[in-house]
């Protein structure tokens, strides 16, 4: 007989202090540590749990290990006129994304255009989070960021690049006052997709998701995780993930391609890069106009007659939309894999450990 799995649920607010609490015990200051709490819960909220509380032990080793710098925020390096470039001194990921949102915004509202390209970061969760926070500021909001190298140029057999993932959102006209949210790898799927299929004790992983250390397609798990991702639609995901490297590596003078290294890669500073882009409507065809240009346009997306096999046309952000309305409703699902090792980390930090629901 099969044993049946069980995966907790938990109110999302109880998960938030419960975050907030592991990482205040891990030195951080607490409101980076309410940050990094509330960009972790948000992801799970919304479905992507690859950039959700599966995050954690990977947070917590770099902490307990030295590889972060738990109190530092970084410092401008130069501003020149709506450009700003900061070095994030190897601070908490969220520390730095916070405060380069906020120079986008002011200097779009400066300017009509606000650009921060930050440095020597660390992972800052899922890029929606940071995109959102322009948008919700009344701004065309552009993520990017480059990652461990986990994934060949196509025809290649060796890493060059990571994940590299593009993130764009527009303000309003959407879901309760939400815009238009594309937030994709540039690769098939994150390599937090493969951790959490090893999490969850599944030998197999869909074909299109990797290849092998010889640069081979897979479905092994196994061999995903020693091996490479595969770039999202062949040479053109090999194109837009350069482009990502040229406008956060590049572009800010930090690490590029193999000198990164990352939450698996432990043997060197991850020292990422982030490009962080405001765009004022306002300047153009004014911001009320392009809201309301954005949502028609998403309805008559919508609108298309679904084809068959489908009941419906979805775009950008419905799915994690929906996934939030109903894990609010019911609670937030956490893997047992993820859940034993969280408790184990919260029961030596002396971390209450919240109820289910």
């Amino acid at each position: 007989m099969t044993e049946t799995i069980h995966n907790p649920k938990f109110a999302a607010a109880d998960l938030k202090r419960f975050v907030r609490e592991l990482f205040e015990c891990l030195n951080v200051q607490p409101n980076t540590a309410q940050l990094i709490a509330h960009t972790l819960v948000a992801a799970s909220l919304r479905g992507v749990d690859s950039h959700g509380m599966q995050l954690i032990p990977f947070y917590a080793s770099q902490l307990e290990e030295g590889r972060v710098d738990p109190k530092a925020t970084g410092r401008v390096v130069s501003e020149n006129g709506s450009i700003l470039v900061y070095d994030g001194q190897n601070g908490l990921g969220q520390a730095v994304a916070n405060i380069c949102c906020l120079h986008t915004v002011r200097l779009a509202g400066r300017y009509g255009l606000g650009l921060a390209v930050a440095r020597e970061s660390n992972h800052f969760g899922a890029a929606a989070w940071w995109a959102q926070q322009i948008s919700r500021a009344g701004f065309i909001g552009l993520v990017m960021c480059n990652a461990s190298p986990a994934v060949a140029p196509w025809q290649g057999k060796e890493p060059r690049w990571g994940t590299n993932p593009i993130c764009m959102a527009i303000p309003g006209g959407g879901r309760e006052g939400e815009g238009w949210l594309l937030d994709m790898a540039t690769t098939t799927v994150a390599m937090g997709k493969i951790y959490k299929a090893h999490l969850a004790g599944q030998p197999d992983i869909p074909s299109g998701w990797a290849m092998d250390a010889n640069g081979l397609p897979t479905n092994s798990t196994a061999d995903a995780l020693s091996g490479l991702l595969a770039p999202l639609g062949g040479y053109k995901g090999s194109g837009l993930a350069m482009m990502v490297e040229m406008m956060c590596g590049v572009f800010s003078g930090g690490a590029m391609s193999t000198e990164l290294g990352g939450l698996r890669i432990k043997d060197r500073p991850f020292r990422v890069s982030q490009f962080y882009l405001a765009i004022d409507p306002q300047r153009g065809i004014g911001r009320e106009e392009f809201v309301a240009r954005a949502k028609r346009f998403v309805e008559q997306v919508k609108s298309t007659p679904a084809a068959p096999g489908y009941d419906e046309v979805m775009v950008a952000g419905d799915p994690e939309w929906r996934a939030e309305a109903e894990r609010l409703r019911s609670g937030v699902p956490v893997g047992a894999g993820l859940w034993k090792s969280l408790t184990e980390l919260a029961e030596r930090l002396k971390v209450v450990i919240p109820a289910e629901v």
